[in-house]
């Protein structure tokens, strides 16, 4: 099976908090770290822009990436949301056996 994180941005801990307990519920991820703040410097609208975010770091399984990005983008408040993925190329086998365990296989449902 192979494994991915998958990195958004949200503007707020709530926004996040609520995003990361629906993929949880949902057996779309295994568990979503919250970072509380981080800066970030980026262009929009032609401008330069400084924000502060919250980062989330959503651990699953590269079967559930769509459904991932589908449900992130459904809930989030940003018109374009960050949806980066990044391969888990190794891990513990008792972690990684925990995370495949978490997330619902597609079809399942």
């Amino acid at each position: 099976m192979d494994f991915a994180f998958i990195i958004t941005t949200v503007s707020t801990e709530k926004e996040g908090r609520m995003i990361a307990n629906e993929l949880v519920k949902n057996k779309l991820a295994a568990c979503v770290n919250i970072v509380p703040k981080v800066y970030s410097v980026y262009e929009w609208d032609n401008a330069i822009q400084n924000e502060t975010e919250v980062m989330l770091i959503i651990k699953t399984t590269k079967a559930r990436e769509k459904d991932v990005y589908q449900t992130v983008q459904s809930l989030h408040s940003y018109d374009t949301p960050e949806l980066i993925t990044l391969p888990i190329e190794n891990g513990s086998d008792t972690y990684l056996r925990w995370v495949e365990n978490s997330v619902q296989e597609i079809g399942i449902e």
